[in-house]
């Protein structure tokens, strides 16, 4: 009786600390997010302490009904990459352009919230199983790759902590070097649960090195105040027919982070994908990324970045996953305790998430297992591929001469790169090749 009890206190321990690993993984994943959004649209700063910590709150919610509801699997619901990127640029070339931010963020916020309606439509009408041919594994390969390649390359930034400077920080470089080869370390040659639990020691041993060796990297936070129950904090809803176009576009281009997530974890937690599982995801990213139009944040999808953290601590339970999910909600709710995670330093969060994006490379390989290139139809992964990578490290003033309407889209590796892959894949016979 007493062994059963000490392993029962055992597991339950093991919940609890796989729990916390996931909190910090979605913290370090959202925090930046609408901070930088706030900033680009030059919000004052309660209204960025207000956005961060209604990101907080939904995320737990989203990830909750994703868990219970949606496709149930322990994959993180958050702002999709690829919208946060698209959100980036459109703001950029506006700024540029010297037009109104407040119109455009009118725009924005009715066209996701329009994009959002129209997830949801596909899912109830089972569009979702069928649109899944448009995204062979080429696609969803070309989709992971991009992915890995544009947020590795934002993470290495912060690494070096060129996050809010133009020059190297040697101790912070060093520092965070150390960390990711600790993460690595751990995570290859740990056993049982100091693998599983990897990235959560490497967090932890990072935030109190850095506290020790770099002191004044904490961001400082105004309160929020009355402006956590602001609506439309980007502008009240506006209609520009060639932004709400856009808008949309890039929304169902972005369904690729729900194929490629479902279709990943499917393969590893082995299980067969249904059509249900679509249906319940895309209803349930649809209302999220509804709400985040009223709520002035970037729209949501499954994160594919779950699979690398699930790769990485091969712990598959859902338990933890709701934990986490429920303890991100206190975040937001409780303000002493945004404040106090918000003192994580950067550099350290984008460590730990650089190995865990890492993992997106095994994810797009296994993708591919059984497709067989040659001299010739290597093009079929290599052009999207490449190509995406080479908008994404082409700087944004040179899209200047590309017409406003289409801008957002061009100036978007990873959108370009999916939307290139799609088309290959239905106009060239690559069977026949």
């Amino acid at each position: 009786m007493q062994q059963v009890r000490s392993n029962g206190v055992a597991a339950s321990l093991t919940t609890l600390l796989a729990g916390l690993q996931w909190l910090f993984f979605m913290f370090a994943n959202i925090v930046v997010i609408p901070i930088s959004i706030g900033n680009a649209f030059h919000l004052p700063p309660a209204v960025v302490t207000a956005s961060l910590e209604r990101a907080f709150i939904y995320t737990g919610i989203a990830c909750i009904l994703q868990a219970l509801v949606g496709h149930r699997f322990p994959l993180m619901e958050g702002h999709a990459g690829l919208w946060w990127g698209f959100i980036l640029s459109i703001v950029a070339s506006t700024a540029a352009a010297g037009q109104s931010l407040t119109a455009l963020g009118g725009s924005l916020a009715v066209g996701i919230m329009l994009s959002g309606l129209l997830v949801i439509l596909l899912g109830l009408l089972g569009a979702a199983w069928w649109m899944r041919r448009l995204f062979t594994p080429i696609v969803t390969s070309t989709f992971y790759f991009l992915l890995g390649a544009q947020l590795t390359t934002i993470f290495f930034k912060g690494m070096l902590g060129l996050a809010n400077s133009t020059t190297i920080n040697p101790a912070i470089a060093l520092l965070s070097i150390l960390l990711v080869l600790l993460v690595f370390i751990l995570s290859i040659r740990g056993r049982g649960i100091i693998s599983n639990l990897a990235l959560l020691i490497g967090i932890i041993i990072g935030w109190i090195a850095f506290r020790l060796f770099i002191p004044g990297q904490v961001a400082t936070q105004t309160p929020a105040g009355n402006a956590i129950f602001a609506l439309f904090p980007w502008g009240p809803p506006a209609f520009d027919p060639g932004v709400i176009t856009a808008v949309i576009l890039a929304g169902l281009i972005s369904l690729s982070n729900t194929y490629a997530s479902l279709e990943g974890a499917g393969q590893l937690l082995e299980e067969p994908i249904k059509a249900m599982h679509y249906r319940r995801s895309f209803v349930i990213t649809g209302f999220s990324s509804l709400v985040a139009g009223i709520l002035g944040l970037v729209p949501y999808a499954p994160y594919t970045s779950s699979l690398g953290f699930l790769r990485a601590t091969r712990i598959f339970d859902r338990r933890p996953f709701l934990i986490a999910a429920g303890l991100f909600i206190l975040l937001g709710i409780i303000p002493v305790l945004s404040q106090l995670f918000a003192s994580l330093p950067v550099s350290v969060g984008d460590a730990v998430l650089f190995v865990a994006y890492l993992q997106l490379f095994g994810a797009a390989l296994t993708n591919l297992e059984g497709i067989k290139f040659s001299f010739k139809t290597i093009y079929r992964i290599a052009t999207p591929v490449l190509l995406g990578i080479a908008l994404l490290n082409t700087p944004a003033t040179a899209f200047d001469t590309i017409p406003a309407i289409a801008r957002p889209l061009v100036e978007n590796g990873q959108v370009m790169g999916i939307l290139l892959a799609i088309i290959m894949e239905l106009v060239v016979p690559w069977d026949r090749i």
